[in-house]
C-alpha cells in the first residue's frame, strides 16, 4: 500500500504517492495560497487529497515552518504568507480519515538524503536555500527534531549583525541574507522587482549586481557550512532548494569554502532527491513510525 506524502513550501504544495521502494506515482503541484487565511490553506489542502482517495493507507507530511504537535507555526511567517498556528495534523485527518504524520521539510529532506549517504556517513547536515533557508540534521544514525521540533532551523543563525531585519524578529539571519525571497529583497535599480530566478539568470548574463547577490547568498551559506563543521563535526553537507540546486550555486559555495582553514572543510553534494526530498523523507518517516505503532 501506498504513502501519500504532501510536501507544503513556501510557494508550492506538492502531493504523490509512494510506494515501499520509494518510487513516486501521480505527483501534482499548485500554488500555495497567497492568502494568510486558514482557510485559503485548507481549501488548497482539500483540492491537493482529492485525487487520492482510497489509495493511501497513511499520510505523510513535510511542511516548512515549525511542526510541533501538529500545530504548524512560521518562524518567518512571511514564507507562509503570515499563516501561522495551524491545526495542520487535525486538518489533514479530517480531510483524508488517515493517521497523519508530520515533520518540518528540511528535516524531512535530511531523513530521504541520509538514507542515500548512510552507508558512508553517519553525521550529515541537509541545508536548503529557497524561498527561506532551513536544514535537517542527522546525528549517528538519527534524525534530530528536538523536544520542540525547533532543531535544524539553521537558517536562523546570525550572519551578519549589521544585515538586514529577517521576518523572524532577529537582525542578519543567514535567511535574511542568502535565501531567493532576500536576494530579490536586496536587489536595486534595474534589477528591482526581479525575483530570484530571474537574479539567477541577469547573473550567468554576465551583470555585476546580479552575481554580487549570488556571491553574497553563496558566501553566507559557506560561513554557515563552517559553523556548522565546528558545532556538530558533521561529516557531509547535502545542498538542496531552488537556490541551493540552481546552475553554479554549489560550485561557487565549495569554492569559497576552500579558502577557509583546513578544519572548517566538509565535503558538499547536490541533494540525491532533488526537488522531491521532502515527499521522499516524509515518507520514509511515516514508513517507520506507521509500522512501530
Amino acid at each position: 500500500m501506498n504513502i501519500l506524502a504532501i510536501d507544503i513550501g513556501g510557494t508550492k504544495l506538492a502531493a504523490a504517492l509512494i510506494n515501499a521502494d520509494q518510487q513516486i506515482s501521480q505527483r501534482q503541484e499548485i500554488s500555495t495560497p497567497a492568502s494568510s487565511s486558514p482557510q485559503a490553506l485548507t481549501t488548497a489542502l482539500t483540492q491537493l487529497v482529492s485525487h487520492y482517495q482510497g489509495q493511501a493507507h497513511c499520510v505523510a507530511v513535510a511542511s516548512t515552518g515549525i511542526i510541533d504537535n501538529g500545530i504548524l507555526t512560521a518562524l518567518n511567517p512571511d514564507n507562509l504568507g503570515g499563516l501561522n498556528q495551524f491545526p495542520l495534523q487535525n486538518t489533514l485527518e479530517n480531510l483524508t480519515k488517515l493517521p497523519c504524520y508530520l515533520l518540518n521539510d528540511a528535516q524531512a529532506a535530511a531523513w530521504a538524503e541520509y538514507s542515500q549517504l548512510a552507508e558512508q556517513f553517519r553525521h550529515i547536515v541537509f541545508i536548503t536555500v529557497s524561498t527561506g533557508v532551513g536544514g535537517g540534521i542527522v546525528i549517528n544514525g538519527k534524525l534530530l527534531t528536538g523536544p520542540h521540533a525547533f532543531a535544524g532551523h539553521i537558517g536562523h543563525s546570525l550572519a551578519d549583525p549589521n544585515g538586514p531585519r529577517c521576518g523572524c524578529g532577529r537582525t542578519g539571519c543567514v535567511e535574511a541574507i542568502a535565501s531567493g525571497r532576500a536576494i530579490a529583497a536586496a536587489a536595486q535599480l534595474e534589477l528591482q522587482g526581479k525575483n530570484a530566478r530571474q537574479i539567477f539568470a541577469e547573473a550567468q548574463n554576465g551583470n555585476p549586481q546580479a552575481q554580487r547577490l549570488v556571491e553574497n547568498s553563496a558566501q553566507s551559506i559557506c560561513q554557515l557550512i563552517a559553523n556548522l563543521k565546528a558545532l556538530l563535526d558533521t561529516e557531509c553537507i547535502v545542498l538542496g532548494g531552488s537556490v541551493g540546486l540552481a546552475s553554479g550555486y554549489l560550485q561557487q559555495v565549495k569554492q569559497q569554502l576552500s579558502l577557509l582553514p583546513t578544519p572548517f572543510h566538509v565535503p558538499i553534494v547536490a541533494a540525491h532527491y532533488q526537488h522531491d526530498a521532502g515527499l521522499i523523507g516524509a515518507a520514509l518517516f511515516a514508513a517507520q513510525a506507521h509500522s512501530v505503532q
